[in-house]
């Protein structure tokens, strides 16, 4: 009997909030990284050199990064449905304003205004998923989130491609209408926020009562277990407990890896000498080698009692995919390295995820999980201005590649040394 309501219980809140959750997280990288298609064309228009488009890769980080962990906070205080619902319509509006576009320092300004609008929206989604989804769910809930991230390439690449195409309707250039297009969907998706979802498991009137109390107990037994095996933090010192800061640099690695893939992968594809059109349909091959992977890997870990030593492989598996691309960066078998890469940060990310909640809690957790994320932002900026200013001065993407290798590397080190409770550990490896 407490196997069918846990069932259903689970079934339920799933169906109910993963869509939601998978389709936001999807439209803010779609909105996030279409500046990676856009410069095809749009560098030009411009007179953008790809350090000054470096720049503005990192511009996003410089507004996003000082509102996420206050964020964070306030979501924990004022509740999700609002905070989130606030977070898409504004960062909607301003990755329309994109196409507003007209030089450098207008260049630079929105996508400023585009990061401090978004921040947030990820470590919130995660924190949210963390009141719902007890931990034996925990790497396949992840896996639902962070799934949009080889999605929005798989996805986002061709139909990117596409809008460009549209270049000299009603006189505008096709990246101006990728940026204008691609914005109004978030805005709208915002009111659907608002209307759909729920802040807590006791305020879901639309589970039944039994399933409502298992769930709520559930939460509260296993956030109790957490707090009895560490003692609890406050925020203060959980932003500078040692786990947290490994877990902040190995996480600076996941965002050099992804945002250097999704800045520069369709310029490097387009020096093969293909049309615009044609590098969207190749970047979305290997994003559906790392959906797969995902998919399948997310489904295992969750099997797995520590996932640290396997998180160290899959960090290893993508330095050596990004030394890949770097010797083969003039030539398709750069793909090959590419599937690598996509396959190891695939099935790692939703891992790396199940991790916060083994020693951290409440408010606790929302700001270490926040602070976390912001070290992916650092990765998206050091990573792209890196590899444009070694393309600047070296007329080659290889150098910069292989600095991404290195960050892979260490990485894979990091994620050994943290320790968490045994105890934890074996509660999690066996379910319950």
């Amino acid at each position: 009997m407490a196997e069918d309501i846990e069932r259903t219980t689970i079934r339920t809140v799933a169906w109910r909030l993963l869509p939601l959750v998978f389709l936001l997280y999807l439209l803010s990288l779609v909105d996030r990284v279409n500046l990676g298609f856009a410069a095809l064309t749009m560098n030009k228009d411009l007179g953008l050199s790809p350090y000054t488009y470096s720049l503005g890769v990192a511009a996003f980080f410089f507004g996003y990064i000082p509102c996420e962990v206050p964020s964070n906070l306030i979501l924990e205080r004022i509740g999700a449905r609002r905070w989130i619902g606030r977070i898409a319509m504004t960062w909607g509006i301003a990755a329309s304003g994109m196409a507003l576009v007209s030089g450098e320092r207008s260049f630079l300004l929105a996508r400023f205004l585009l990061g401090a609008a978004e921040a947030g929206l990820f470590p919130g989604m995660l924190l949210y998923l963390t009141y719902w989804f007890p931990r034996a769910y925990r790497a396949r809930v992840n896996a639902a989130l962070v799934l949009a991230i080889p999605a929005s390439g798989a996805l986002g690449a061709p139909i990117a491609t596409s809008l460009l195409e549209l270049n000299g309707v009603f006189g505008l250039e096709g990246w101006k209408w990728l940026f204008l297009l691609e914005g109004i969907p978030t805005v709208l998706l915002g009111f659907v926020v608002l209307r759909l979802l729920t802040d807590r498991p006791a305020n879901a009137i639309w589970l039944a009562p039994e399933n409502r109390a298992w769930l709520v107990a559930t939460m509260a037994r296993e956030r109790t277990s957490v707090e009895a095996a560490h003692n609890p933090l406050s925020v203060r010192r959980g932003l500078v407990d040692p786990r947290v800061l490994l877990l902040c640099f190995t996480y600076f690695a996941f965002g050099t890896i992804s945002y250097s893939m999704g800045y520069f992968l369709p310029l490097i594809v387009k020096g093969w000498g293909v049309t615009n059109f044609a590098v969207g349909w190749i970047v979305a091959v290997p994003s559906v080698v790392g959906i797969c992977a995902m998919l399948a890997g997310s489904y295992f870990a969750d099997r797995i009692e520590d996932k640290r030593p396997f998180l160290s492989a899959l960090m290893i598996l993508c330095a050596i995919g990004w030394i890949g691309m770097g010797f083969y960066a003039t030539s398709a078998w750069a793909l090959i390295a590419v599937a690598l890469v996509e396959i190891g940060i695939g099935i790692a990310r939703p891992m790396f995820w199940t991790v916060p909640p083994l020693f951290l809690s409440g408010a606790t957790m929302a700001g270490a999980i926040a602070l976390i994320s912001v070290f992916a932002n650092f990765g998206g900026i050091f990573g792209p201005v890196v590899i444009g200013w070694l393309k600047t001065t070296t007329n080659s993407f290889s150098g910069g590649l292989y600095y991404v290798a290195c960050t892979a590397f260490a990485s894979a080190i990091a994620i050994l040394v943290v320790r968490i409770s045994p105890r934890v550990a074996r509660a999690v490896g066996a379910g319950r």
